[in-house]
């Protein structure tokens, strides 16, 4: 098999090759590209003799899958896979599996790191001691004693759960599944309207589909109480971000701590939310370590050995 690996995965060249070494001993050929294509054509090019790709979280859509006539496997090293043309790859019997789980603890870890920014107002009091100034308007909010609320109790969701709660945090969660096991460690499930107005940090971790695009809008941001504080770690269309600002703006959410956007990084000027009030923002960092990036790059090479012995896992189409 010829196998592209169309964009980098973070890690360093030596470790991709022991990764590969299974594979290579099985007679296939490998291709690494150490940047990422910068058009669709470049792309199509890198991809189009491959049977199988690798990438991460650069677009890959129909264009580029029509010209791939023998691809028969894409292995995404990320969770989300909504950046993949899967209804094309499923009509045309092309399979695909993910990176689940690599990124668990890091992100959790991301997402309790912005609420404790945003109530302590860490950035700013930051650039207040470099300025020369001292802790006058910087006057914090503890998170021991909050409610916090997780909307997603996948595996991230889970273990932000777990995290808030050793932070003394009431636990409460919305999820299209409820987990037993977190409620038996007393997190208590309810509707997400309830959520919201109960709640005084909202971490999101669900994945963006149709049903949960803009989820947290202006009705939804409305139930929220003005003291409270919005994270997003998951997928920025999650949040309409026009109403976001506005509901900053207005003084009637206290803050938010925001990881993913509409777009990657770098954003755009007239992105809504740079301009928005009592906000931490960070470029999509939630992934971004050194032992997260480790383990997905061996999980994404696993996946094709357990897909060839048609064994397969992570497994999304």
């Amino acid at each position: 098999m010829n196998i592209v690996v169309l964009e980098p995965l973070g890690v360093k060249a030596d470790i991709l090759q022991t990764l590969a070494q299974p594979l290579t001993a099985r007679g296939h050929q490998i291709t690494f590209y150490d940047t990422r294509a910068n058009t669709v054509q470049e792309q199509i090019s890198r991809a189009q003799g491959a049977d199988v790709l690798i990438i991460a979280n650069q677009p890959l859509g129909k264009e580029v899958l029509q010209a791939c006539p023998r691809l028969k496997f894409i292995s995404v090293a990320f969770t989300g896979v909504d950046h993949v043309d899967t209804a094309y790859a499923k009509e045309h019997h092309i399979a695909v599996c993910n990176a689940a789980g690599y990124s668990t603890h890091a992100a959790a870890e991301l997402a309790l790191s912005l609420a404790l920014s945003v109530l302590r107002h860490i950035p700013a009091a930051n650039q207040a001691l470099r300025a020369g100034k001292d802790k006058t308007g910087l006057l914090g909010r503890e998170l021991y004693g909050k409610t916090f609320g997780v909307v997603g109790t996948g595996a991230i969701g889970r273990h932000t759960a777990h995290l808030a709660a050793a932070f003394g945090c009431r636990v409460i969660a919305y999820s299209r599944t409820q987990r037993p096991e977190l409620a038996r460690q007393g997190v208590c499930y309810m509707p997400l309207e309830q959520l919201l107005k109960e709640a005084d940090i909202v971490s999101l971790h669900v994945p963006l589909t149709p049903a949960t695009r803009n989820m947290i809008g202006e009705k939804e941001l409305s139930f929220m109480k003005p003291t409270a504080v919005l994270i997003n770690t998951a997928r920025g269309p999650l949040v309409d971000s026009a109403a976001l600002r506005s509901a900053l703006q207005n003084e009637r959410l206290a803050g938010a701590g925001i990881d993913v956007f509409d777009q990657e990084p770098p954003l755009p000027a007239q992105e809504p939310v740079l301009s928005a009030p009592h906000t931490v923002l960070t470029p999509h960092i939630g992934f971004y370590t050194q032992e997260a990036l480790a383990q997905r790059a061996q999980i994404v090479f696993e996946n094709i050995t357990r897909w060839e012995d048609k064994t397969p896992q992570n497994q999304i189409v």
